[in-house]
């Protein structure tokens, strides 16, 4: 196995391997090698391997799924196609039916023209960064010769119904919300086929947009990242919630019944206290990125409930929930994991916790949503010469610990470097914006004068 060092080309990003569809890394030699590459990396004795490969919408899904699964065969895998899933569909499926991976073709809320490959292990759970630094290396290493040829079809099975029984199982009480009307945005991706068809079973009257995808549209002023419309038809047909996916269906957020949108924070903080309620909130902790609101930390800590912080990126927040054994986390965008179904993120099962909620408390989602109070929150850069260590300058450290003595307890202070460019980044939350910024300017002038 080769080794895997600083010098091999990154291909993951914080949410798999993404670019423009036929080019490098998503050019066909590269997902060839990838899909050869991923075979390699599976724990030994894995023998035969069964792939399970799903795609969202986008017209270059098909190439892409044809090309990786030829360089995985080349290497003794069998792969089996799901066809156009949601991405949690591909990540149950894998688990439930005993594949040793499975495969996402989807760039999420991105553009058509975009594409990328998401991994799952053999437990439904996203790769760790160790597999994915080794499958970076083998890719890099020219030793690696997928098998030659054209790639063919890949033979394609109907799985989705064990996902949607799975997801039903979610909302034994749905009777309780008969007649409830809903808007539904399938953002032209991969929710247009099994949304209509999940929640029409459950009985629920929906009006459905963006479920008509044409290989170009997904994504396209409409699903989770362009609510605007979803908004309009919640107030015009007069729903009492709508609900936005985005292109791979592991993300939702929520329209209330006057057109207002909920986002990820509020969702974490009704179905936390929801599932401490009936006693199944493990640990008394949520799992939230570095970019929630500090209301959302401040609320939890009212109900005895602690929020965990970890960087951006749904696959680190379930690292900290595997690691600290809990059941509920994610993110403001509208990634969150309920572990008790399952280990990514999953919009139709956030979904049906949120209407869970809402029919146990007897609430509607805006007097819910209501419960987080949302605060200020500023956010300057500040361009710097080099990036060094902050608490050894001795004056940016002074400022930075001045301002977090102001706001502890109360808000919530986050320096840190870009990744990509020479700057400082300062956000600061807190209950008075004026004052939050007069506090963050403070850092600035003092990073400015030191290291600018």
């Amino acid at each position: 196995m080769p080794k895997t060092d600083s010098a091999v080309p990154r291909l993951f990003g914080t949410d798999g391997v993404r670019g423009t569809a036929g080019r490098s890394p998503l050019d066909p030699a590269t997902v060839r090698r990838f899909g050869a590459a991923l075979v390699r990396a599976l724990p030994a004795g894995t023998g035969s391997p069964r792939l399970l490969v799903g795609r969202d919408t986008r017209e270059s899904g098909a190439w892409i799924e044809a090309e990786l699964a030829h360089g995985a065969s080349g290497e003794g895998a069998t792969v089996t196609s799901a066809g156009v899933v949601p991405t949690p569909a591909v990540a149950y499926l894998t688990r439930s039916a005993g594949y040793d991976a499975g495969v996402v073709i989807s760039a999420s809320h991105n553009p058509f023209e975009d594409n990328g490959i998401k991994l799952f292990s053999g437990r439904g759970e996203k790769f760790t960064e160790r597999v994915e630094r080794e499958i970076e290396a083998i890719v890099a290493d020219s030793s690696c010769r997928p098998k030659g040829g054209e790639a063919g079809t890949v033979a394609e099975a109907d799985l989705v119904g064990a996902y949607l029984d799975h997801l039903r199982a979610v909302f034994p009480e749905a009777q309780r919300l008969k007649g409830f009307t809903l808007a539904i945005d399938c953002a032209n991706g991969a929710t247009a086929r099994v949304a209509p068809r999940l929640f029409g079973s459950l009985g629920f009257e929906a009006a459905v947009i963006g479920d008509r995808p044409d290989g170009r549209n997904i994504n396209l002023q409409c699903g989770s990242t362009h609510p605007e419309l979803l908004a309009r038809t919640v107030v015009e047909h007069g729903c009492q919630m709508g609900i936005a996916f985005d292109g791979d269906g592991d993300r939702s957020i929520f329209i209330d019944h006057r057109g207002d949108v909920v986002n990820g924070d509020a969702v974490l903080l009704m179905c936390g206290r929801q599932l401490q309620r009936e006693g199944r909130l493990k640990g008394d902790a949520v799992v939230a990125t570095v970019m929630s609101n500090v209301g959302l930390e401040i609320a939890l800590r009212k109900l005895g409930i602690t929020l965990v912080r970890c960087p951006v990126g749904d696959k680190y927040v379930m690292e900290e929930m595997l690691n600290r054994g809990l059941a509920l986390g994610g993110e403001q965008s509208g990634h969150v994991i309920f572990s008790d179904y399952l280990f990514t993120g999953d919009g139709l099962c956030t979904a049906l916790n949120v209407l869970r909620t809402i029919a146990l408390t007897g609430r509607n989602l805006a007097d819910l949503a209501a419960d987080l109070t949302t605060y200020p929150q500023v956010l300057l850069n500040v361009r710097v010469r080099e990036k060094q260590e902050l608490q050894r300058v001795p004056a940016v450290a002074a400022a930075i610990s001045r301002v977090e003595s102001r706001v502890e307890g109360q808000g919530r202070l986050l320096v840190r470097y870009s990744g990509t460019e020479p700057l400082l980044r300062v956000m600061l939350e807190g209950q008075h914006e004026d004052e939050i910024r007069a506090w963050a300017q403070e850092i600035v002038d003092v990073v400015k004068e030191h290291l600018g």
